[in-house]
């Protein structure tokens, strides 16, 4: 697909690939796209134009009127795979002013609202003092703030850190804990400080419910119309009525808070529930059960 010469500079195949973005999902570029984001000149511009249309030539029409290159009816992306949840996030990143709009790719972008939530506020030098204590293989003490503190005090912990891990709500660290002598999740807004690096506590292959996963399978309600059952194989991207979702088990207890609500994952379903408030129920839901008592989620 790409008939760049490999000596192409990143910048300009880079460039080409912003073409081939903004065109498939705005329909039109001009050369003050490529000159805003990257900070070219004109020329430099109507270079990378030319060079894009001798790779794709049936991809773009210029449209005098308005100035500017316009998708033909035929268009294919040359130099990327269009993927909709990459747009989407972008979006959702710009729209809740989680990143600056000359850090995406995203030009003129659809009025979008996204759901406030509280913000967890990350120290960043805590954040860096984790980061290099997993590189290196290290244990470090950090100050950690716990729910189950004997007191309203902060107290110093020695852990293992190994990996990161998300709700969708907050950030956790997976990380070995000294004292408990277990594998343990730790909220990064809850740490204060870090310091004292030294040798590990225990190795990160060790811990196995971060390494084993539980195969999560959902399937429209039972009790939903055909149609409906359709309509919601479509909205969860099923393949023959299910979706198999690989939940570490390290994580079942997150899964099971976060998705409550939008899936049964309580109890068997009854024809006194309004199958449209569950419309996704878990079609292995005994041994879904049986997974959260075995980690205690």
């Amino acid at each position: 697909m790409n008939e760049l010469s490999p000596k192409k500079r990143w910048g300009i195949e880079q460039r080409l690939e912003f073409i081939d973005f903004t065109v498939y999902w705005q329909g039109a570029i001009n050369r003050s796209h490529i000159i805003d984001h990257f900070g070219v000149s004109a020329q430099q511009a109507s270079n990378d134009l030319t060079e894009y249309q001798k790779v794709a030539p049936e991809n773009l029409r210029y449209d005098l009127s308005s100035k500017r290159y316009l998708a033909t009816e035929g268009f294919h992306c040359a130099f990327i795979k269009p993927d909709a949840e990459r747009y989407l996030a972008q979006l959702g990143a710009l729209t809740a002013n989680t990143v600056n709009k000359e850090e995406t790719w995203l030009g003129d972008a659809p009025i979008t609202a996204t759901l406030p939530i509280p913000t967890r506020r990350v120290n960043a030098p805590l954040l860096r003092a984790v980061l290099k204590a997993i590189r290196s293989n290290q244990s470090l003490e950090i100050e950690y703030q716990s729910l189950s503190s004997a007191g309203p005090t902060a107290v110093w912990r020695r852990i293992t850190p190994h990996a990161f891990a998300s709700d969708g709500f907050r950030w956790h660290m997976r990380a070995f804990c000294h004292r408990d002598s277990q594998f343990k999740d730790f909220l990064l807004s809850r740490c204060r400080d870090a310091r004292d690096e030294q040798a590990p506590g225990a190795n990160a292959a060790d811990d196995k419910l971060w390494h084993t996963n539980f195969a999560v399978e959902l399937v429209p309600n039972p009790h939903l119309s055909e149609w409906e059952q359709k309509a919601i194989e479509l909205d969860y991207g099923m393949f023959n009525g299910r979706v198999v979702l690989q939940v570490r088990m390290a994580m079942l207890y997150y899964f099971d808070k976060r998705m409550r609500n939008e899936f049964a994952l309580r109890g068997p379903i009854t024809l006194t529930d309004d199958p449209k408030q569950t419309p996704v129920v878990i079609a292995n839901l005994e041994e879904y059960e049986k997974a959260k008592a075995s980690v205690g989620a």
